[in-house]
């Protein structure tokens, strides 16, 4: 039987062992790709390319401070963000199109980065006095981040990870993080393989996001925060209200509240605006109504989810002023 290993305690000798490790399993899944729900199966270790678009070098958009998170994750640093291109899933009304999207004719310059680049990048926002690492779009590259961690830690990071993910995330790669991210971020998007299928193209999505979400309060449990009221570990779930589609904000609220735990955190969100090819799509071709958001704010508290995240907008403001200044 092969030995199990051991949780990782806070030390960075620890981590970088259980890193080691982790890298190892990792990188040969790149061979015939199957780190994410897609499983193309091309060999991305020479520089083929599968759905997400991205070979064996990870591409970074932007990376920086961010402050436009959720409160419990900015802190008065911001949130270490890095901006990965690419995307295992496409979605109609994508808001970062210009980055998540494969397209040829596209031609933003994005800087390919190695382990080594992205670990001094990450212990550089952690001098600059940022809360956290939060990795945005990392589904599609998890190999790679786990390499840039292990450096990363022989550098010295010790500010916790966020996993910040669309939920279309499979166990077994998920697993190869337990121990290693201390915050997971998914997206539950929508509860239907019909809406998954016409506006994801992944009509396998919610079983998927479901088995995922799961997964992640089983490695790190319900959020917990300091005495700050800063994130340091848990499971924190995002849901964006879709115009007409409340019935599938209600099928999601029921899971989290009866399948993970009422004490889950979850920000419902109100920002859906047409994007990308919402305009091919009718009844998605408009913003959202203020009485469909307070009906899901409704059914997310009729479920007994009471940790809903509230935006404070002077707090945002007044940290940016500060930044600036």
């Amino acid at each position: 039987m092969a030995k199990k290993e051991k949780s990782p305690v806070n030390d960075l000798v620890t981590r970088q062992k259980l890193l080691r490790k982790r890298v190892s399993r990792a990188m040969p899944l790149l061979e015939q790709c199957k780190i994410c729900p897609r499983k193309c199966g091309v060999n991305r270790l020479q520089g083929e390319k599968g759905f997400c678009g991205v070979g064996s070098k990870v591409r970074v958009a932007s990376y920086g401070p961010h402050f436009g998170e959720e409160s419990v994750l900015v802190g008065t640093g911001g949130s270490g963000a890095f901006f990965f291109s690419g995307c295992n899933l496409q979605c109609v009304f994508c808001q970062n199109e210009d980055i998540s999207i494969p397209d040829p004719h596209n031609h933003r310059v994005e800087e390919e980065m190695e382990s080594r680049q992205l670990a001094k990048i990450m212990i550089g926002l952690q001098v600059r006095g940022c809360s956290n690492i939060n990795l945005v779009t990392p589904s599609h590259v998890v190999p790679q981040i786990l390499a840039a961690l292990q450096e990363a830690a022989s550098l010295g990071l010790n500010l916790p990870i966020v996993y910040n993910s669309s939920g279309y995330d499979l166990v077994e790669t998920l697993q190869l993080l337990d121990g290693i991210v201390d915050i997971y971020m998914p997206d539950c998007k929508f509860w239907s393989t019909a809406s998954a299928g016409r506006y994801l193209q992944a009509k396998e999505y919610p079983q998927v996001a479901q088995q995922a979400i799961a997964e992640m309060h089983r490695q790190v449990g319900d959020l917990v925060l300091n005495q700050q009221g800063e994130a340091v570990r848990g499971l924190l779930v995002r849901h964006l209200v879709m115009p007409g589609l409340l019935e599938e904000t209600e099928g999601i609220m029921k899971f989290l509240a009866d399948t993970i735990s009422r004490e889950t955190y979850i920000n419902v969100m109100d920002q859906y605006r047409p994007c990308y090819r919402a305009g091919e799509f009718p009844e998605i071709n408009r913003s959202l109504h203020a009485a469909e958001y307070d009906r899901a704010m409704e059914l997310a508290r009729n479920t007994g989810l009471h940790r809903l995240e509230k935006r404070d907008l002077a707090r945002l403001l007044a940290l940016l002023s500060q930044k600036e200044g």
